[in-house]
Protein backbone atom coordinates (compact mmCIF):
# COMPACT_ATOMS: atom_id res chain seq x y z
CA UNK A 1 0.00 0.00 0.00
CA UNK A 2 1.32 3.16 -0.87
CA UNK A 3 0.27 6.23 1.30
CA UNK A 4 0.23 10.17 -0.34
CA UNK A 5 2.91 12.07 0.32
CA UNK A 6 2.51 14.12 3.73
CA UNK A 7 1.38 17.61 3.34
CA UNK A 8 0.19 17.87 7.06
CA UNK A 9 1.54 20.84 9.48
CA UNK A 10 3.79 20.27 11.91
CA UNK A 11 2.27 17.92 14.91
CA UNK A 12 0.66 20.59 17.62
CA UNK A 13 -0.55 19.23 21.06
CA UNK A 14 -3.36 21.18 22.82
CA UNK A 15 -2.17 24.00 24.95
CA UNK A 16 -3.27 22.11 28.08
CA UNK A 17 -2.02 18.83 27.72
CA UNK A 18 -0.25 16.47 25.30
CA UNK A 19 -3.02 15.64 23.38
CA UNK A 20 -3.71 16.55 19.67
CA UNK A 21 -5.10 19.75 18.87
CA UNK A 22 -6.02 17.95 15.56
CA UNK A 23 -7.55 14.56 16.64
CA UNK A 24 -8.44 14.16 12.34
CA UNK A 25 -4.79 14.69 11.74
CA UNK A 26 -3.77 12.38 14.40
CA UNK A 27 -6.46 9.79 13.15
CA UNK A 28 -5.36 9.91 9.62
CA UNK A 29 -1.53 9.16 10.69
CA UNK A 30 -2.36 6.39 13.13
CA UNK A 31 -4.33 4.89 10.10
CA UNK A 32 -1.11 5.49 7.73
CA UNK A 33 0.95 3.20 10.84
CA UNK A 34 -1.42 0.50 10.86
CA UNK A 35 -1.78 0.20 7.08
CA UNK A 36 1.89 0.17 6.42
CA UNK A 37 2.77 -2.43 10.36
CA UNK A 38 -0.07 -4.84 8.28
CA UNK A 39 1.73 -4.43 4.92
CA UNK A 40 5.15 -5.22 6.69
CA UNK A 41 3.77 -8.42 8.35
CA UNK A 42 2.24 -9.39 5.54
CA UNK A 43 5.06 -8.82 3.35
CA UNK A 44 7.54 -10.43 5.66
CA UNK A 45 9.30 -13.71 3.48
CA UNK A 46 10.22 -10.93 0.86
CA UNK A 47 12.22 -8.87 3.47
CA UNK A 48 15.61 -10.05 4.38
CA UNK A 49 15.42 -12.30 8.38
CA UNK A 50 18.52 -9.74 10.02
CA UNK A 51 20.55 -7.17 8.04
CA UNK A 52 23.34 -5.12 10.40
CA UNK A 53 22.91 -1.43 10.73
CA UNK A 54 25.09 0.84 8.73
CA UNK A 55 27.16 3.02 10.59
CA UNK A 56 25.24 6.09 9.05
CA UNK A 57 22.12 4.87 10.98
CA UNK A 58 23.65 3.92 13.84
CA UNK A 59 25.15 7.64 14.08
CA UNK A 60 21.64 8.76 13.81
CA UNK A 61 20.89 8.01 17.13
CA UNK A 62 23.56 10.31 18.38
CA UNK A 63 21.44 13.39 17.85
CA UNK A 64 20.84 15.56 21.46
CA UNK A 65 17.84 15.47 23.41
CA UNK A 66 15.06 17.03 21.92
CA UNK A 67 13.98 20.27 23.14
CA UNK A 68 11.76 21.89 21.16
CA UNK A 69 8.06 20.54 19.65
CA UNK A 70 8.60 17.98 16.14
CA UNK A 71 6.41 16.75 13.70
CA UNK A 72 4.91 13.06 14.36
CA UNK A 73 5.06 12.66 10.67
CA UNK A 74 9.08 12.93 10.48
CA UNK A 75 9.53 10.69 14.34
CA UNK A 76 7.47 8.08 12.22
CA UNK A 77 9.60 8.63 8.82
CA UNK A 78 12.49 7.99 11.11
CA UNK A 79 11.18 5.08 12.72
CA UNK A 80 10.65 3.55 8.94
CA UNK A 81 13.89 4.31 7.73
CA UNK A 82 16.07 4.05 11.32
CA UNK A 83 14.23 1.11 13.49
CA UNK A 84 12.20 -0.84 11.33
CA UNK A 85 14.32 -2.18 9.22
CA UNK A 86 16.88 -3.12 11.54
CA UNK A 87 14.94 -5.48 14.23
CA UNK A 88 16.44 -8.74 15.54
CA UNK A 89 14.22 -10.78 13.01
CA UNK A 90 12.09 -13.10 14.63
CA UNK A 91 8.70 -11.77 13.41
CA UNK A 92 10.45 -13.42 9.74
CA UNK A 93 9.86 -17.76 9.30
CA UNK A 94 13.48 -18.27 9.15
CA UNK A 95 14.22 -16.49 12.40
CA UNK A 96 15.68 -20.12 14.02
CA UNK A 97 18.07 -19.26 15.68
CA UNK A 98 16.79 -18.59 19.46
CA UNK A 99 13.68 -19.57 20.97
CA UNK A 100 11.74 -16.06 20.27
CA UNK A 101 7.87 -15.93 19.30
CA UNK A 102 6.92 -14.60 15.97
CA UNK A 103 4.13 -12.50 17.63
CA UNK A 104 0.94 -12.30 16.18
CA UNK A 105 -1.28 -9.86 14.71
CA UNK A 106 -3.96 -9.66 17.00
CA UNK A 107 -1.67 -9.37 19.61
CA UNK A 108 -0.22 -6.31 17.94
CA UNK A 109 -3.93 -4.79 18.04
CA UNK A 110 -3.91 -5.67 21.74
CA UNK A 111 -0.75 -3.81 22.55
CA UNK A 112 -2.48 -0.41 20.86
CA UNK A 113 -5.98 -0.99 22.81
CA UNK A 114 -3.79 -1.76 26.14
CA UNK A 115 -1.61 1.65 25.52
CA UNK A 116 -4.73 3.54 25.02
CA UNK A 117 -6.34 2.13 28.39
CA UNK A 118 -3.00 2.83 29.91
CA UNK A 119 -3.97 1.03 33.04
CA UNK A 120 -1.50 0.10 35.63
CA UNK A 121 -1.60 -3.52 36.83
CA UNK A 122 -0.50 -2.92 40.17
CA UNK A 123 -3.34 -3.23 42.22
CA UNK A 124 -6.84 -2.00 42.69
CA UNK A 125 -10.62 -2.43 41.55
CA UNK A 126 -10.19 -2.42 37.80
CA UNK A 127 -11.58 -4.80 34.65
CA UNK A 128 -7.90 -5.14 33.42
CA UNK A 129 -6.73 -6.75 36.54
CA UNK A 130 -9.82 -9.36 36.18
CA UNK A 131 -8.57 -9.98 32.68
CA UNK A 132 -5.19 -10.74 34.14
CA UNK A 133 -6.57 -12.89 36.61
CA UNK A 134 -8.68 -14.67 34.03
CA UNK A 135 -5.46 -15.52 32.03
CA UNK A 136 -3.87 -17.23 35.19
CA UNK A 137 -6.76 -19.20 35.82
CA UNK A 138 -6.14 -20.85 31.88
CA UNK A 139 -2.57 -20.78 32.77
CA UNK A 140 -3.19 -22.83 35.90
CA UNK A 141 -5.58 -25.23 33.47
CA UNK A 142 -3.15 -25.70 31.01
CA UNK A 143 -0.71 -26.74 33.49
CA UNK A 144 -2.91 -29.04 35.73
CA UNK A 145 -2.58 -26.94 38.38
CA UNK A 146 -5.49 -26.68 41.15
CA UNK A 147 -7.92 -23.74 40.73
CA UNK A 148 -6.14 -22.07 44.10
CA UNK A 149 -2.65 -21.81 42.43
CA UNK A 150 -1.64 -17.85 41.84
CA UNK A 151 0.37 -16.39 39.25
CA UNK A 152 1.46 -13.07 37.87
CA UNK A 153 2.83 -12.06 34.13
CA UNK A 154 5.88 -10.43 34.41
CA UNK A 155 8.79 -9.53 31.92
CA UNK A 156 9.64 -13.02 31.33
CA UNK A 157 11.20 -16.45 32.56
CA UNK A 158 13.88 -14.85 33.90
CA UNK A 159 12.13 -12.72 36.57
CA UNK A 160 9.68 -15.73 37.05
CA UNK A 161 12.65 -17.79 38.22
CA UNK A 162 14.20 -15.30 39.82
CA UNK A 163 9.97 -15.25 41.70
CA UNK A 164 10.03 -18.93 42.32
CA UNK A 165 13.71 -19.09 44.50
CA UNK A 166 11.98 -16.53 46.73
CA UNK A 167 8.57 -18.06 47.25
CA UNK A 168 10.89 -21.37 47.62
CA UNK A 169 13.46 -19.29 50.39
CA UNK A 170 10.15 -18.16 52.22
CA UNK A 171 8.98 -22.04 52.51
CA UNK A 172 12.46 -23.09 53.50
CA UNK A 173 12.69 -20.10 56.34
CA UNK A 174 9.52 -18.79 57.20
CA UNK A 175 8.16 -14.93 56.77
CA UNK A 176 11.45 -13.65 58.99
CA UNK A 177 13.85 -14.23 55.92
CA UNK A 178 12.34 -10.95 54.35
CA UNK A 179 13.27 -9.60 57.86
CA UNK A 180 16.53 -11.30 58.67
CA UNK A 181 17.77 -12.41 55.31
CA UNK A 182 19.92 -15.48 55.23
CA UNK A 183 21.23 -14.88 58.69
CA UNK A 184 24.22 -17.26 57.85
CA UNK A 185 22.13 -20.30 57.03
CA UNK A 186 23.48 -22.40 54.32
CA UNK A 187 20.93 -23.37 51.85
CA UNK A 188 21.73 -25.13 48.51
CA UNK A 189 19.63 -25.47 45.28
CA UNK A 190 19.74 -28.18 42.22
CA UNK A 191 19.46 -28.08 38.46
CA UNK A 192 21.17 -29.49 35.50
CA UNK A 193 23.89 -28.19 33.49
CA UNK A 194 22.07 -27.75 30.75
CA UNK A 195 19.66 -25.12 32.66
CA UNK A 196 19.28 -21.99 31.62
CA UNK A 197 21.84 -19.25 32.99
CA UNK A 198 19.05 -17.56 34.47
CA UNK A 199 18.56 -20.14 37.06
CA UNK A 200 22.18 -19.46 38.08
CA UNK A 201 21.67 -15.17 38.18
CA UNK A 202 18.23 -15.86 40.35
CA UNK A 203 20.58 -17.54 42.74
CA UNK A 204 22.75 -14.60 42.65
CA UNK A 205 20.14 -11.89 43.07
CA UNK A 206 18.17 -13.72 45.79
CA UNK A 207 21.30 -13.55 47.77
CA UNK A 208 22.40 -17.22 47.93
CA UNK A 209 25.25 -16.65 45.39
CA UNK A 210 25.32 -18.54 42.33
CA UNK A 211 27.91 -20.99 44.37
CA UNK A 212 25.25 -22.65 46.41
CA UNK A 213 23.46 -23.95 42.88
CA UNK A 214 24.15 -27.40 42.46
CA UNK A 215 24.46 -28.30 38.45
CA UNK A 216 24.15 -31.94 38.05
CA UNK A 217 25.15 -33.82 35.29
CA UNK A 218 23.10 -34.94 32.34
CA UNK A 219 22.83 -38.68 30.69
CA UNK A 220 22.98 -38.89 26.63
CA UNK A 221 19.42 -37.01 26.49
CA UNK A 222 20.86 -34.18 27.78
CA UNK A 223 18.09 -34.65 30.61
CA UNK A 224 19.28 -34.07 34.70
CA UNK A 225 20.64 -37.49 36.22
CA UNK A 226 18.04 -38.43 39.42
CA UNK A 227 20.69 -40.47 40.61
CA UNK A 228 23.57 -37.95 40.59
CA UNK A 229 20.95 -35.82 42.23
CA UNK A 230 20.06 -38.40 44.84
CA UNK A 231 23.89 -38.62 45.39
CA UNK A 232 24.31 -34.70 45.71
CA UNK A 233 21.58 -34.14 48.07
CA UNK A 234 22.81 -36.54 50.54
CA UNK A 235 26.37 -35.44 50.60
CA UNK A 236 25.25 -31.73 50.87
CA UNK A 237 23.21 -32.92 54.01
CA UNK A 238 25.93 -34.99 55.66
CA UNK A 239 27.92 -31.88 55.20
CA UNK A 240 25.49 -30.01 57.65
CA UNK A 241 23.75 -27.94 54.36
CA UNK A 242 20.00 -27.61 53.76
CA UNK A 243 19.10 -28.38 50.41
CA UNK A 244 15.58 -26.87 49.84
CA UNK A 245 14.99 -26.39 45.92
CA UNK A 246 15.89 -28.34 42.49
CA UNK A 247 14.47 -26.50 39.13
CA UNK A 248 13.94 -29.04 36.08
CA UNK A 249 13.82 -27.65 32.59
CA UNK A 250 10.78 -28.84 30.27
CA UNK A 251 13.25 -27.65 27.27
CA UNK A 252 16.51 -26.82 27.71
CA UNK A 253 17.85 -23.74 25.79
CA UNK A 254 20.66 -25.86 24.00
CA UNK A 255 18.82 -28.50 22.88
CA UNK A 256 15.29 -28.56 23.51
CA UNK A 257 15.92 -31.63 26.48
CA UNK A 258 13.12 -32.05 28.94
CA UNK A 259 13.80 -33.42 32.21
CA UNK A 260 12.02 -36.31 34.16
CA UNK A 261 9.81 -34.32 35.63
CA UNK A 262 7.41 -36.99 37.10
CA UNK A 263 10.71 -38.40 38.95
CA UNK A 264 11.86 -35.13 40.20
CA UNK A 265 8.25 -34.50 41.53
CA UNK A 266 8.59 -37.63 43.16
CA UNK A 267 12.07 -37.14 44.77
CA UNK A 268 11.26 -33.59 45.31
CA UNK A 269 8.27 -34.82 47.47
CA UNK A 270 10.07 -37.44 49.72
CA UNK A 271 13.23 -35.06 50.04
CA UNK A 272 10.59 -32.12 51.31
CA UNK A 273 11.91 -29.76 48.73
CA UNK A 274 10.52 -26.94 46.82
CA UNK A 275 9.72 -28.64 42.79
CA UNK A 276 10.27 -25.74 39.90
CA UNK A 277 10.27 -25.55 36.26
CA UNK A 278 11.46 -23.76 33.98
CA UNK A 279 9.07 -24.15 31.26
CA UNK A 280 10.36 -20.61 29.39
CA UNK A 281 8.78 -22.50 25.93
CA UNK A 282 8.23 -26.07 26.63
CA UNK A 283 4.90 -25.71 29.17
CA UNK A 284 3.05 -24.75 26.06
CA UNK A 285 3.47 -28.16 24.71
CA UNK A 286 1.08 -28.55 27.06
CA UNK A 287 -1.88 -27.74 24.40
CA UNK A 288 -0.42 -30.34 21.90
CA UNK A 289 -1.73 -33.95 22.50
CA UNK A 290 1.47 -35.14 20.43
CA UNK A 291 3.66 -33.09 23.15
CA UNK A 292 1.82 -33.33 26.51
CA UNK A 293 2.88 -36.64 27.50
CA UNK A 294 7.05 -35.15 27.13
CA UNK A 295 5.96 -33.25 30.07
CA UNK A 296 4.21 -35.31 32.30
CA UNK A 297 4.59 -34.28 35.98
CA UNK A 298 4.51 -30.98 34.88
CA UNK A 299 1.50 -30.45 36.65
CA UNK A 300 2.79 -31.86 40.18
CA UNK A 301 5.66 -28.97 40.58
CA UNK A 302 5.13 -25.98 42.94
CA UNK A 303 6.14 -23.88 40.89
CA UNK A 304 6.45 -23.48 36.82
CA UNK A 305 7.90 -20.27 35.08
CA UNK A 306 7.08 -19.77 31.17
CA UNK A 307 6.87 -17.05 28.70
CA UNK A 308 3.56 -16.69 26.30
CA UNK A 309 5.83 -14.69 24.42
CA UNK A 310 7.47 -17.85 23.03
CA UNK A 311 5.42 -20.72 21.48
CA UNK A 312 2.35 -18.89 22.36
CA UNK A 313 3.64 -16.43 19.98
CA UNK A 314 2.30 -13.25 21.58
CA UNK A 315 4.07 -9.90 20.91
CA UNK A 316 7.01 -9.01 23.84
CA UNK A 317 7.05 -9.14 26.21
CA UNK A 318 4.40 -11.43 28.75
CA UNK A 319 6.19 -14.04 30.75
CA UNK A 320 4.66 -15.61 34.11
CA UNK A 321 4.86 -17.57 37.00
CA UNK A 322 2.54 -19.66 38.34
CA UNK A 323 2.42 -20.97 42.31
CA UNK A 324 0.94 -23.82 43.29
CA UNK A 325 0.49 -22.66 47.14
CA UNK A 326 -1.40 -18.83 46.78
CA UNK A 327 -0.44 -18.13 50.07
CA UNK A 328 2.42 -18.49 50.36
CA UNK A 329 3.32 -16.71 47.07
CA UNK A 330 1.53 -13.63 48.28
CA UNK A 331 3.15 -14.14 51.85
CA UNK A 332 6.53 -13.82 50.39
CA UNK A 333 5.99 -10.62 48.23
CA UNK A 334 2.47 -9.09 50.10
CA UNK A 335 3.26 -5.21 51.74
CA UNK A 336 0.44 -2.64 52.67
CA UNK A 337 2.34 0.69 53.80
CA UNK A 338 -0.77 3.23 54.45
CA UNK A 339 -0.28 4.64 51.06
CA UNK A 340 -1.28 1.08 49.44
CA UNK A 341 -4.18 0.49 51.88
CA UNK A 342 -6.75 -2.11 50.63
CA UNK A 343 -10.28 -1.37 51.34
CA UNK A 344 -13.65 -3.06 51.39
CA UNK A 345 -14.82 -0.73 48.86
CA UNK A 346 -13.88 1.51 46.40
CA UNK A 347 -11.55 1.92 43.63
CA UNK A 348 -8.55 0.72 46.68
CA UNK A 349 -10.87 -2.98 46.96
CA UNK A 350 -9.94 -5.90 45.31
CA UNK A 351 -7.21 -7.82 47.43
CA UNK A 352 -5.62 -9.40 46.51
CA UNK A 353 -3.72 -7.19 44.14
CA UNK A 354 -0.99 -8.39 41.80
CA UNK A 355 1.61 -6.55 43.43
CA UNK A 356 1.61 -8.98 46.13
CA UNK A 357 2.69 -11.70 44.01
CA UNK A 358 5.81 -9.91 42.45
CA UNK A 359 8.02 -7.11 42.70
CA UNK A 360 6.45 -4.93 40.67
CA UNK A 361 3.93 -2.13 41.84
CA UNK A 362 4.02 -0.11 38.19
CA UNK A 363 2.69 -2.79 35.78
CA UNK A 364 1.18 -2.93 32.53
CA UNK A 365 -1.45 -4.28 30.63
CA UNK A 366 0.51 -7.16 29.02
CA UNK A 367 -2.20 -9.45 29.81
CA UNK A 368 -4.75 -7.85 26.81
CA UNK A 369 -2.27 -9.02 24.33
CA UNK A 370 -2.33 -12.64 26.45
CA UNK A 371 -6.41 -12.46 26.54
CA UNK A 372 -7.13 -12.09 22.84
CA UNK A 373 -4.72 -14.16 21.98
CA UNK A 374 -6.08 -16.76 23.62
CA UNK A 375 -9.55 -15.81 22.66
CA UNK A 376 -9.24 -14.95 18.92
CA UNK A 377 -6.89 -18.30 18.38
CA UNK A 378 -7.71 -20.49 21.16
CA UNK A 379 -5.29 -22.85 22.63
CA UNK A 380 -6.20 -25.89 20.46
CA UNK A 381 -4.81 -23.64 17.53
CA UNK A 382 -1.41 -22.81 19.62
CA UNK A 383 -1.08 -26.37 20.30
CA UNK A 384 -1.23 -26.98 16.59
CA UNK A 385 1.72 -24.31 16.25
CA UNK A 386 3.60 -26.23 18.81
CA UNK A 387 2.69 -29.55 17.23
CA UNK A 388 3.95 -28.30 13.41
CA UNK A 389 7.01 -26.76 15.11
CA UNK A 390 7.91 -30.42 16.21
CA UNK A 391 7.39 -31.85 13.22
CA UNK A 392 9.32 -29.67 11.37
CA UNK A 393 12.61 -30.57 13.28
CA UNK A 394 12.28 -33.39 12.88
CA UNK A 395 12.10 -33.22 9.19
CA UNK A 396 14.83 -31.17 9.52
CA UNK A 397 17.12 -34.00 11.42
CA UNK A 398 16.24 -35.87 8.82
CA UNK A 399 17.18 -33.63 6.00
CA UNK A 400 21.02 -33.31 8.46
CA UNK A 401 20.84 -37.06 8.45
CA UNK A 402 20.71 -37.00 4.56
CA UNK A 403 23.78 -34.95 4.08
CA UNK A 404 27.49 -36.64 4.54
CA UNK A 405 28.60 -32.54 4.95
CA UNK A 406 26.31 -32.56 7.85
CA UNK A 407 26.66 -34.07 11.35
CA UNK A 408 24.14 -34.04 14.27
CA UNK A 409 25.12 -33.68 17.50
CA UNK A 410 22.42 -34.40 19.44
CA UNK A 411 18.41 -36.32 19.91
CA UNK A 412 15.92 -33.87 19.49
CA UNK A 413 12.67 -33.57 21.74
CA UNK A 414 10.91 -31.12 20.90
CA UNK A 415 12.05 -28.47 18.67
CA UNK A 416 15.71 -27.48 18.70
CA UNK A 417 17.99 -29.49 16.21
CA UNK A 418 21.66 -29.14 16.87
CA UNK A 419 23.94 -30.17 14.29
CA UNK A 420 27.37 -29.48 12.25
CA UNK A 421 28.96 -28.60 9.02
CA UNK A 422 31.70 -31.45 8.47
CA UNK A 423 33.14 -31.47 4.72
CA UNK A 424 36.41 -29.92 6.23
CA UNK A 425 39.42 -30.32 7.64
CA UNK A 426 40.60 -28.05 10.36
CA UNK A 427 39.11 -26.34 12.79
CA UNK A 428 35.25 -27.29 12.36
CA UNK A 429 34.86 -24.74 15.73
CA UNK A 430 35.51 -22.09 13.04
CA UNK A 431 34.10 -22.79 10.56
CA UNK A 432 30.62 -23.31 11.61
CA UNK A 433 30.57 -19.82 13.57
CA UNK A 434 31.45 -18.82 10.71
CA UNK A 435 28.66 -20.38 8.49
CA UNK A 436 26.12 -18.92 11.06
CA UNK A 437 27.12 -15.41 10.79
CA UNK A 438 27.23 -15.58 7.28
CA UNK A 439 23.94 -16.77 6.82
CA UNK A 440 23.00 -13.94 9.48
CA UNK A 441 24.21 -11.23 7.50
CA UNK A 442 23.25 -12.33 4.37
CA UNK A 443 19.68 -12.22 5.50
CA UNK A 444 18.93 -15.53 4.27
CA UNK A 445 18.06 -16.87 7.79
CA UNK A 446 18.97 -16.88 11.07
CA UNK A 447 20.91 -19.58 12.89
CA UNK A 448 22.56 -19.22 16.00
CA UNK A 449 25.68 -21.45 17.33
CA UNK A 450 25.99 -23.09 21.09
CA UNK A 451 28.40 -26.03 22.55
CA UNK A 452 27.28 -29.42 22.44
CA UNK A 453 29.89 -32.17 24.19
CA UNK A 454 32.60 -29.16 23.82
CA UNK A 455 31.56 -28.92 20.06
CA UNK A 456 30.38 -25.70 18.07
CA UNK A 457 27.09 -26.70 17.06
CA UNK A 458 25.05 -24.96 14.34
CA UNK A 459 21.45 -24.27 16.51
CA UNK A 460 17.89 -24.48 15.43
CA UNK A 461 15.30 -23.78 17.02
CA UNK A 462 11.74 -23.46 15.37
CA UNK A 463 9.10 -21.22 17.17
CA UNK A 464 7.60 -18.93 14.53
CA UNK A 465 4.34 -19.87 14.08
CA UNK A 466 5.31 -19.13 10.13
CA UNK A 467 8.15 -21.20 9.59
CA UNK A 468 6.99 -23.67 6.59
CA UNK A 469 9.22 -27.15 5.42
CA UNK A 470 10.43 -25.07 2.36
CA UNK A 471 11.76 -22.83 5.39
CA UNK A 472 13.91 -26.06 6.13
CA UNK A 473 14.70 -26.73 3.03
CA UNK A 474 16.31 -22.80 2.20
CA UNK A 475 17.95 -22.84 5.52
CA UNK A 476 19.97 -25.92 4.86
CA UNK A 477 20.82 -25.34 1.26
CA UNK A 478 22.16 -22.56 2.29
CA UNK A 479 24.37 -23.59 5.34
CA UNK A 480 25.80 -26.41 2.38
CA UNK A 481 26.85 -23.62 0.36
CA UNK A 482 27.99 -21.29 2.74
CA UNK A 483 30.26 -24.37 3.99
CA UNK A 484 31.86 -25.29 0.61
CA UNK A 485 32.13 -21.70 0.00
CA UNK A 486 34.36 -20.89 2.87
CA UNK A 487 36.05 -24.38 2.44
CA UNK A 488 36.97 -23.82 -1.15
CA UNK A 489 38.41 -20.64 -0.03
CA UNK A 490 40.97 -21.42 2.55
Amino acid sequence: MTHQAHTDSVFQSSPESLDPADWQAFREQGHRMLDDMVDFLAGLREQPVWQPMPAEVRGAFGEPLPRAPGDLHDAYQDFRQLVQPYGVGNVHPRFMGWVQGGGNPVGMLAEMLAAGLNANLGGRDHAPIEVERQVIRWSAEMLGFPATASGVLVTGTSLANLIAVLVARTRALGLEVRRDGLDGRALVAYTSTEAHNCVSRAMDMAGFGTAALRLIPCDANHRMDLSLLAERLAQDRAAGLQPFLVVGSAGTVDTGAVDDLRGLATLCRAESLWFHVDAAFGALAMLSPAQRPLLDGLGEADSVAFDFHKWAQVPYDAGCIMVRDGDLHAASFATQPAYLRREARGLAAGHPWPADFGPDLSRGFRALKVWMTLKVYGADKLGEVVSRACTLAQRLLERVRAESALEALAPVALNVVCFRFIEADGDLDSLNADIVADLQESGVAVPSTTLINGQRAIRIALVNHRTREEDIHILIDAILAAGRRRVAQA
